[in-house]
């Protein structure tokens, strides 16, 4: 590719001539100076682009430039000698249009697997810092149809992002959403322009408001390769994908697959405008991040980058230099490396500040408490960097608090005053009550305070539980309470993928039916599943679909489809009826309750001076619970002001889970005088019944002092004036 000129360390950088070094080859001549090694990754400087980029053990490294869209390089720059600075390798080549080009690196060394090292000159390595990446603008269009491989671009970061800042939603507030955001409006009944993209959500703002969220937890935006899965679907004979997309390629890249300008680059732009519209609407965005591990998996995967550029700095090994696998995906990312610590608080930073994100919830993030060797630490160096990072101070941090080698820490995962907790517990509680399985009614009075025998001690707050019945990992709400087993076989893995354990129920019949009894407890399983969600302390999240009945046909692990069956079917919101009017005044009543929606833990005394605890627990009798094995109930009563500022009148909520088989009478608690029981909520009711809009209510009898409840249903009552 041409030769390289003499190279002398520049005296006075002011001092071009005696600065630059050339580079020239059969396309042209270029001009090199020393690089800086901050920041890594590329940066543009007058003139010119500086590279800089990260290896410990390389013994070269040389720079490859694309013209854009084209598979040959036309350029291959190795890095001198003297511009490497420590382990960082660092150049600035001058006269190249940053428009027109892609990169990528070559790096030499070592060999020998045994001892960590896997470099090989062959491979054309990614930038773990890239902010752009070719080669998947257009969704499932493989590789060797003629797209060229994914290489590195110079991304433009001039967004005018005007007054936006990100938001600053108090915990108790928020209301989540899990979303895939191909997903979302990629079904033929989204009615949106661009159908699967950034743009696509900003048109849907209006629905996401009127169901009450506040919060999107988007799954992963970062560049991955949804061509990378090989298997075909048993059923059909189609080629199955990496839909859900938890396997990494590129840390600083918005998922170019996912928006409506890729063919320009436009996705950086597009994601941008798309977190400043929602910020307009009041609704925040949490990204799922994916570093426990990367798109490389383990001894037969393929080399992208971390691999080529410092295997053994990277990624966890073993002995004999294999990988160690505490993610079931092959490798497990270094996490509390020195070096891999910078690289992840800085991949954050970068999100938070250019990208203005208001959190990150991270995928089997007990990896990240574990050392080099695997062993789980007591103070894991980068969880307590991240806690305490300038940048991230007003991001929510959410923990998945367990990882895929046994490592579970749901209650106990390192929390230094930040993280919050997928609550895995709450979830298995919440199922198995809700069906009525016995022995589950004392740890659901648990999961109902915000789980206090969890975080209590540590000193959290409720809020350090993001408390939910589904997510994107398992059965919709819909399917739960339709199916008693998984039906994976169209995954290609022989039904072996996916959880055998869900805690689900039919409800009498497996899958879809036409039995008008059975569809109806279906929609009040679903009905009382958002209402044990959103009658809880602590951080409610929900799935995308599960306001209005969308299903995945039963399957529990549907990562590898992209099938309308597995989007978002928008014809479930057009008659705004059943579980979806339900979900929408649910989140309005919660609002509305400043005692559902506590900072601290509820303690069973009289804090507001109306004589009555601020929690207090019932049975079929008045004051007297049963939380004993055989017992399917429960019932308790909140006392708390009633306004903004919970500064109002003392007002009383009481509310009660029946998921016996038959129906229960229940004693009513005295009130105050002067203040009686209205009807808020009633799942076995027909609607409009099953739930008053905001505030309104259904008076009781003045002279009722017992209420009998549906089997399997809720009832919330309101006490006032």
């Amino acid at each position: 590719m041409g030769t390289i000129g003499k190279h002398t360390p520049p005296r006075n950088r002011r001092q071009e001539d005696a600065a630059v070094a050339h580079h020239t080859h059969e396309h042209g001549e270029y001009k090199l100076r020393y690089g800086h090694p901050l920041p890594f990754g590329v940066s543009l400087v007058p003139g010119g682009i500086n590279f800089s980029i990260y290896s410990a053990h390389a013994t070269d490294c040389t720079l490859v430039l694309f013209e854009r869209g084209e598979t040959e390089p036309f350029a291959e720059i190795p890095f001198p000698p003297e511009f490497r600075i420590g382990h960082v390798w660092a150049m600035i080549v001058y006269e190249i249009d940053e428009t027109q080009i892609e990169y990528g690196y070559r790096f030499g060394g070592p060999y020998d697997p045994q001892t960590g090292h896997r470099y090989d000159r062959s491979h054309i390595l990614l930038d773990p810092f890239a902010r752009a990446i070719s080669g998947r603008e257009v969704w499932m269009q493989p590789a060797n149809h003629g797209v060229y491989p994914l290489r590195a671009r110079v991304c433009d970061e001039d967004f005018d992002w005007g007054h936006d800042r990100p938001l600053r939603v108090p915990a108790t507030d928020l209301v989540i959403y899990e979303m895939h955001v191909r997903g979302f409006t990629r079904h033929e009944t989204s009615g949106v322009k661009h159908p699967g993209t950034f743009a696509a959500i900003a048109e849907k703002i209006p629905y996401l408001k009127s169901i009450g969220v506040n919060c999107l937890e988007l799954m992963p935006i970062f560049e991955f390769d949804e061509c990378e899965n090989t298997r075909t679907n048993p059923t059909t004979g189609e080629t199955l994908c990496n839909y859900w997309g938890y396997s990494t390629v590129g840390f600083g890249a918005p998922k170019a697959g996912y928006a409506a300008s890729s063919a320009t680059g436009g996705q950086a732009d597009e994601f941008k405008q798309l977190v400043k519209d929602l910020h307009a609407a009041g609704i925040q965005v949490v990204l799922d991040v994916v570093f426990n591990h990367t798109a490389e998996g383990g001894e037969g995967g393929p080399t992208l980058s971390f691999r080529g550029i410092d295997n053994r700095t990277f990624y966890m090994l073993l002995p004999d230099g294999s990988y160690a696998n505490y993610t079931g995906c092959g490798n497990t990312v270094n996490c509390n490396h020195p070096v891999v610590r910078n690289f992840i608080r800085n991949s954050l930073a970068y999100w938070a500040a250019e990208f203005h994100v208001d959190g990150f919830r991270f995928d089997l993030a007990s990896v990240m408490a574990r050392d080099s060797d695997g062993t789980p630490l007591a103070d894991p160096p980068l969880i307590e960097e991240l806690a305490h990072a300038p940048i991230l101070a007003s991001c929510h941090l959410i923990a998945e608090a367990w990882d895929a080698g046994g490592l579970y820490q749901v209650g106990h995962f390192p929390d230094y005053g930040r993280w919050m907790e997928w609550n895995g517990k709450y979830r298995d509680a919440s199922r198995r009550f809700l069906k009525g399985d016995p022995g589950v009614v004392g740890e659901m009075v648990q999961r109902i305070l915000g789980s206090p025998d969890l975080y209590a001690a540590a000193g959290r707050k409720p809020t350090a539980s993001v408390n939910f019945i589904t997510c994107h990992d398992g059965f919709t709400l819909h399917d739960l309470w339709s199916y008693n087993e998984k039906h994976n076989l169209e995954n290609g893995e022989a039904n072996r993928d996916g959880s055998d354990w869900n805690a689900s129920w039919n409800c009498g019949a497996e899958g879809e039916t036409d039995d008008p009894e059975i569809n109806a407890l279906r929609v009040r399983m679903q009905k009382n599943s958002l209402a044990l969600l959103f009658l809880s302390q602590g951080v409610p999240m929900f799935t995308m679909g599960d306001e209005c009945g969308r299903t995945q046909r039963g399957n529990n692990n549907a990562y590898c489809h992209d099938e309308p069956w597995n989007w978002f079917d928008w014809s479930l919101t057009k008659a705004d009826r059943g579980v979806l009017r339900f979900a929408r005044e649910m989140a309005k009543f919660r609002a509305a309750q400043p005692a559902l929606r506590r900072e601290e833990f509820l303690t069973g005394k009289d804090s507001v001076g109306s004589g009555y605890p601020d929690i207090s627990w019932h049975g079929v009798k008045a004051w007297k619970p049963d939380w004993g094995f055989d017992s399917h109930s429960i019932a308790f009563l909140l006392c708390g002001r009633h306004s903004k500022a919970a500064g109002g009148p003392a007002h009383f909520l009481y509310a009660v889970f029946n998921m016996y088989h038959e129906p229960l009478t229940f004693e009513l608690p005295v009130l105050p005088k002067r203040k009686r029981w209205f009807r808020a909520i009633d799942t076995a009711a027909e609607e409009p019944a099953d739930i008053y809009p905001k505030e309104g209510t259904e008076p009781l009898l003045s002279n009722q002092t017992k209420l009998t409840v549906t089997e399997r249903s809720v009832v919330v009552l309101i006490g006032r004036a």
